[in-house]
This record gives structure tokens, sequence and C-alpha cells, in this order.
């Protein structure tokens, strides 16, 4: 692994060239309030978060990632449309992979532009390409957009559509959650039996914990309902779960979920923005034709990725994290925005995997 100078340095030529683009540069601090990122991703970013306590600011946490504060910057005082450019540290705790450093260097490209957002993918897609030329990689692309749509269409109860978006970036729970809406898998144990009283409220235990007795009662008749819910139907768990499995060149792919969409119509329009997306990269020279499309890929990124979702890898070395990663996230402009909302997607290059991949072209460690 190259030393912080000469990372910084590659940095520093990476950020030079979002700059030549037509990129702002601009800064983010390093110290973040803790309470929009709870907000947002709840108390689970704790566990990949390094947290610490502000006389002023309460809570605060060291910058896990740029865009929630490139995104707040843009919808207090940007104009549109903006491309900013911007590198530094970010830091993230490496429980599960203690063999990756908790610090390091990104350099970053965010588009907010209204008109064509199919043209924005495109353009900051082939922006991150043409920065990493040279180094011996693949692309993997797909579209959290469609799996949005298909779980927002489903023929069940807005709770049980609320649940499974909830946990669309966790595909354990979700996979738990579908399995059980559908029918194929048992309530948890217990819940039977408690439901079947004519008052579960009715007992001698003590109250225990910060939920209220009305607020375990409204529970209770919420999970009852849920039980009377009809099941999700085996189609369209078929249909999901065919959507998940999708694993092709990009124009393959897009033939089958025009396929579909004929059986799962919410995801039409999400169908119609990916062939503009595509026809956009490929008028910037984007090879789409060997294009890998991943109908899962995404999942366990961000979870304020809401369309399009890409990443470069070196498929020599798995053991390796992403070069760069990248995705829309319209809804995070929403939320932020309070009020004003604008389509958005960006990307970050991570310095030190180039300077890996180059190194092992040409034929050093490995």
């Amino acid at each position: 692994m190259a030393d912080k100078s000469t990372i910084r340095a590659e940095a520093a030529r990476l950020l030079a060239r979002f700059e030549q683009v037509g990129a702002q540069v601009i800064e983010a601090d390093i110290l973040q309030p803790a309470g929009t990122l709870l907000d947002l991703y709840g108390e689970d970013i704790r566990a990949r978060a390094y947290v610490t306590n502000d006389p002023v600011m309460g809570e605060a946490m060291l910058r896990p990632d740029f865009t929630v504060p490139v995104v707040q910057m843009h919808m207090t005082n940007g104009a549109e449309p903006a491309r900013y450019a911007y590198m530094g540290e970010v830091f993230r705790a490496q429980e599960e992979a203690a063999h990756r450093a908790p610090e390091h260097f990104q350099v970053g490209y965010e588009l907010f532009e209204r008109d064509n957002p199919p043209a924005a993918d495109a353009e900051v897609f082939s922006v991150i390409s043409q920065s990493l030329e040279g180094l011996d990689l693949r692309a993997a692309t797909g579209d959290m957009g469609l799996l949005l749509a298909a779980v927002r269409g489903l023929k069940t109860t807005d709770r049980r559509k609320a649940a499974l978006l909830r946990h669309i970036w966790r595909p354990r729970r979700f996979r738990a959650l579908l399995d059980r809406f559908s029918g194929r898998a048992p309530q948890p144990a217990g819940r039977e039996e408690m439901l079947a009283q004519a008052d579960p409220m009715g007992c001698d235990a003590p109250m225990i914990g910060l939920r209220s007795r009305s607020e375990i009662a409204a529970r209770v008749e919420t999970l009852r309902a849920d039980a009377e819910a009809a099941p999700i139907s085996g189609l369209e768990v078929d249909l999901l779960d065919d959507l998940l499995a999708l694993r092709e060149t990009s124009p393959n792919v897009l033939d089958h979920l025009r396929d579909l969409a004929v059986d799962m119509p919410s995801i039409s329009l999400a169908v119609d923005r990916m062939e503009a997306r595509l026809d956009a990269m490929s008028a910037r020279g984007v090879d789409v034709d060997t294009l890998d499309f991943e109908g899962s890929y995404g999942r366990t990124s961000m979870e304020y990725y809401d369309g399009f979702v890409f990443g470069f890898y070196a498929e020599t070395r798995p053991d390796l994290p992403p070069v760069a990663t990248g995705g829309r996230y319209d809804a995070l402009t929403r939320v932020l925005g309070k009020g004003r909302e604008i389509p958005a997607i960006g990307a970050v290059i991570r310095p030190e995997m180039t300077l890996e991949i180059a190194q092992i072209g040409q034929g050093g460690e490995k």
C-alpha cells in the first residue's frame, strides 16, 4: 500500500481531471452532526461510524462519506445545474473486515441536473470510466429504481410494502420478510399463539422497557391486521426473484425487463429510463453491448441510492474493495432539501486502489 503522501498526490491528479471537465472544487467538514446521519440511516450507522461528542455540536461523527454534506451544501445555496469535485478522507469502522483500513481517501464527482437524468447518469459513469483508463477493471452496473418500483407495485398492504422498502438494502432481512408475507415461511415463534388470545395484554407480567401499554396494544393490533392480510402471490414473488437474479449484458437484460414489465407494469418507467441511459452512454462512447448488469447490484451500498448504480472492480483481485463506486440519489435531495429537490448522481474513486491496481498491472506486488 502506498504511503499517504503518494495517495494524496494521486487524489490531487484525479481531482484535477474532474475540475477539467467543469466541476467546482469544494471542501466538506470532517466532523459531521450525527443527527442528520442517524435520521437517514437509523441506529445501524453507529456500527460503521466513529461517534464522538462536541460541546457545541453535540453528538458528531467523523465523516463516513461525502455525499450527505455535499447535498446539504448544494441544497442550501447551489445553482442549477451544478458539478462538484472533492477529495479527502472518510472514516468507517471495519469490524467485519479487519484487513481494511478504517480511513481512506476518496475523490468524488457529483452532478445535480434536472433536465435530463439519463444523460447525467451517462456523464458521471463516463467521467469515472475515463479517469480509470489503463487499469484492468470490470464495470458492474445495476438499478435500484427497478427493485423499488417492483416493490411499490406489489398487490399487498401499504404496511408490508413499507417494511420491504425499508429493508431493501438488507438482503437477508428483505428475503425473510418476503417469505413471511408470501406465506412461504411461518410467523415468528409465539406470534400465532399471542394473536389468538382475546386479550394479549391481560396478564400479570410487569411492564418492562420504554413502550407504554397503549403502544404495545397498538402494535398487537397491527400484527393482527397483518396476519389477516392475503399473502403476496407466488407469481409476484417469482417475478421479484427473476428481477433480482438478472446477471447479463445490459442489452440482454433490457430485453428481459421488457418481458417482465408485461406482468410487472410498475417497473415500466424504470425500464424506459434504463433504455434512455444506455442510449446516452452509447453516445458518449461507452460499449454498452458488453456492459454487465446485475439485478441485485447496489443492495449493500449506501442506502440513499435509488436509481442507477455502478462500480469498477479488479477481477483478478476479488479481495480488494471496489476502485470506484457511484449511484443516483434523487430522494436524498428531497429529504435534505426541506421542500426543494433536484435529481442528482455522484461517484467516488479510491486513489490508493488506483495506485495498487496500476502496480499490479506493472508486475508489482500481488
